[in-house]
């Protein structure tokens, strides 16, 4: 039995098997669109400035 998801951009189904290789867009125009969407900040993943200060806080010279 062959798993079927949406496309994330168009909604069309798309197999999650071999036919599909740009899986889990249905094609490689939505698969571009989406990276378009991710270069141009319309999808963020949410977080805050603290949580980045931390993440690199071993970077920044001592004081």
């Amino acid at each position: 039995m062959t798993l079927t998801v949406e496309c994330p951009t168009c909604k069309a189904p798309v197999s999650w098997d071999t036919n599909f290789p740009d899986r889990p867009f249905c094609s490689p125009r939505c698969r571009l669109i989406d990276l378009g969407a991710w270069a141009a900040e319309e999808h963020v993943i949410n977080g805050t400035d603290d949580q980045e200060d931390e993440l690199f806080s071993e970077d920044f010279p001592k004081q």
